[in-house]
């Protein structure tokens, strides 16, 4: 029982130090991983889905492994424990960050200042700024803040509960290992496959916990469940279809359609159609509903780590 209870206050801890702090400054594990990861890549390359799962293996299991040499370095130490815990949790999870970049963007946007706006649209997602007006970066950035919810909280949130630090690294290696090699550029589609696949498992609990909290926490329950049901199957993605349907039904506002990235123009699915065009003000309210999500999902984690870690002596 005391691995849960150091894992709890750890956990509760690092997700206060993301609040108070944001990401670290400097020497960002996370950026450092990227760094390695880099590395691998270019020594591992080739146009083959073998070689990339080499890569995934190599990153990702490199990580976890390092999760679990610490974890059992200070495991005979609650305070030792937990301080690994909240120090990891602290630079894995980026709800602050995340928070900070959608709110630069939407006081640019309230300032008119569409130059800032699209300058640092970049900061939060991949898409082409340059042809976007206020209303299509606001729809940009809401959607952006539903799936980074639970690709930078939740989801690591999910997996720490399951398999502590090591749980946490890894996912965090997973989700970073996609975003660097996981999209369907002509280099990357067969070897970054393994890590995008790799990526849509290890996301898919934290998506669906993510899309629950989104509709308790929201303003329209009903309305966050009802598009869930309704339009996430229609997304691209495993995962982002269901956050942010739920975000769109619990804000009362219409996500996706047209959007283009590095030159390719997607067409995706119209998320709660009933709703109405996103606003800048919609940013806002995204951000706080982001925020509520975190820490519930902390709450439903650590509760579901105590119970059923319980019931298990």
């Amino acid at each position: 029982m005391g691995a849960d209870r150091s894992y709890a206050y750890g956990a509760a801890a690092g997700l206060l130090g993301d609040l108070l702090l944001g990401d670290p400054q400097r020497m960002h594990p996370v950026a450092a991983f990227g760094r390695a990861a880099g590395r691998v890549e270019r020594a591992l390359w080739h146009d083959h889905r073998g070689w990339g799962a080499l890569h995934t293996l190599v990153c990702a299991g490199g990580a976890t492994a390092l999760g679990v040499v610490a974890a059992r370095a200070v495991r005979a130490s609650i305070p030792g424990s937990a301080a690994l815990t909240a120090a990891t949790t602290w630079a894995v999870v980026g709800g602050t960050s995340l928070a900070r970049e959608a709110s630069a963007v939407g006081h640019a946007l309230e300032r008119g200042d569409l130059a800032a706006a699209r300058a640092r649209l970049p900061h939060l997602c991949g898409r082409d700024p340059e042809a976007l007006d206020a209303d299509a970066i606001a729809r940009a950035v809401v959607e952006s803040v539903a799936e980074n919810t639970s690709d930078a909280v939740v989801g690591a949130l999910v997996w720490g509960a399951v398999a502590g630090v090591p749980g946490l690294l890894g996912f965090r290696a997973v989700n970073t290992l996609d975003a660097m090699v996981g999209h369907k550029s002509p280099r990357l589609r067969r070897f970054g496959w393994a890590s995008a696949r790799l990526d849509d498992v290890a996301g898919w609990p934290g998506a669906r916990l993510t899309a629950v909290l989104a509709a308790l926490a929201g303003d329209d329950p009903r309305g966050a469940v009802r598009a869930w049901r309704a339009d996430a199957h229609r997304h691209p993605s495993p995962n982002a279809g269901p956050v942010e349907a739920s975000f769109a039904g619990a804000l009362g506002v219409r996500l996706g359609g047209t959007l283009s990235y590095g030159g390719r123009v997607e067409h995706r699915p119209v998320l709660n159609g009933t709703g109405r065009p996103v606003r800048v003000a919609d940013i806002g309210r995204a951000v706080r509903l982001s925020r509520r999500v975190g820490l519930l999902a902390l709450g439903v984690t650590v509760a579901g780590r105590l119970i059923t870690r319980g019931r298990g002596r």
